[in-house]
């Protein structure tokens, strides 16, 4: 088995009830956002340094889905780009921590822990797994 199939069946095992889907499906990619707001606000060099790394760490696993990552990073970086700094902080603050309530409201309904309390690198994996899945469903391979 590859090993992006495996991260990503971990991942699912703990993301089987549909509430708790749907509140990741939004929260995730939120999460994502907030965060590289929050290291953006900063400095965008950290931000950067941090979009790279985890394309590094995309590349080991699925050049397709590193590739999707990296649109994604560019669009966000796109719109950080945009809002004002002043703003920036506060914005991705409040983002981030009513997208982690979320979270952690989902995975109460789904009575399992957060992937990442096993393994930090999973919180790399919540956007690919729902990269992967958009994949899936467009009949793409990665």
């Amino acid at each position: 088995m590859r090993a992006v199939d495996q991260m990503l069946g971990e991942y699912s095992e703990s993301h089987r009830n549909p509430t708790n889907k749907r509140i990741h499906w939004v929260c995730v990619p939120l999460i994502q956002f907030s965060t590289l707001g929050l290291l953006w606000w900063v400095h965008p060099y950290v931000a950067l340094g941090l979009i790279v790394f985890s394309l590094i760490w995309y590349l080991r696993l699925s050049i397709p889905l590193a590739a999707g990552m990296l649109l994604i990073s560019a669009a966000m970086v796109a719109v950080l780009w945009k809002i004002p700094r002043d703003l920036l902080l506060w914005v991705s603050a409040s983002v981030w921590i009513a997208a982690w309530i979320a979270q952690f409201v989902g995975h109460k309904l789904e009575g399992k822990k957060p992937s990442f309390f096993r393994d930090i690198f999973f919180l790399l994996v919540g956007p690919m797994w729902i990269l992967a899945a958009l994949y899936r469903r467009w009949k793409l391979a990665y």
